[in-house]
């Protein structure tokens, strides 16, 4: 027996419009959950491998530091020291590139700054990729929902119009099954919006902590341990091609 309140009847009594609605908050609700669990597992990877820069300082050289980060090609602290190694290499010509080129103008510092800063903002633009879904959702869900509650009142007043009866047993009910089109969307913002803020947070921290490491790499590279003439003990050699 068919129910007569309640979102089995708002779907069952909706038309067209209604049931897009549903179907489109449906479709931003998993859009929305699919980014926060995905980006939440993604945090939680950037959180562990943050933990070994720490590690990474107390190794013997720098071929055991870049162990210790692991063998994750993505890891981001791993490619940052790999980027600054070879930013240095290359500005001193130790790639074998003896031909002078633009960037031997600069200074080993700006050059450096330069290859860590590019290596950071890659890293940051792919953590933050997925985020516009959130705020998309977060800020037009509640509309959403809202739309799908005026249509369904305008329809419950159209047929209480027709049937010239005006009592709350015939508003309460349809009034009351589009005003769930409005619940329904706020359901789907909130989780959107409080997810969009943690992730948004737990970026600033990883960030926060990539940008300590590169510091720490720059001065390493600049003051600490220049690449020279013959190969550093203390480097371990460059990819092929780099």
């Amino acid at each position: 027996m068919q129910t007569q309140f309640g979102l089995a009847n708002v779907w069952f009594q909706g038309d067209i419009v209604t049931k897009s609605v549903a179907v489109l908050l449906l479709l931003m609700s998993l859009a929305s959950w699919i980014v926060i669990l995905t980006k939440a597992l993604d945090l939680r990877r950037l959180s562990s491998q943050a933990r070994a820069t720490e590690s990474f300082w107390h190794s013997a050289d720098f071929a055991d530091g870049l162990a210790r980060f692991g063998s994750d090609p993505a890891n981001p602290f791993r490619l940052l020291a790999q980027e600054g190694r070879e930013a240095t290499a290359h500005l001193l010509h130790q790639n074998g590139n003896a031909r002078p080129q633009l960037h031997d103008a600069l200074n080993l510092s700006d050059w450096v700054t330069r290859s860590l800063r590019n290596s950071i903002d890659v890293t940051l633009a792919s953590m933050q990729s997925g985020l516009a879904v959130l705020a998309s959702v977060g800020s037009t869900a509640p509309f959403v929902g809202l739309f799908g509650t005026v249509w369904g009142i305008y329809h419950a007043l159209l047929a209480i119009g027709l049937n010239g009866q005006a009592s709350i047993d015939k508003v309460a009910g349809p009034v009351g099954e589009s005003l769930i089109m409005t619940a329904l969307g706020l359901a789907v913002a909130i989780p959107a919006v409080l997810g969009y803020n943690a992730l948004v947070r737990g970026n600033k921290s990883v960030g926060g902590k990539l940008g300590r490491f590169a510091h720490d790499l720059h001065a390493y590279f600049v003051t600490g341990a220049r690449i020279s003439g013959a190969a550093s003990p203390n480097v371990v050699s460059l990819k092929k091609g780099g």
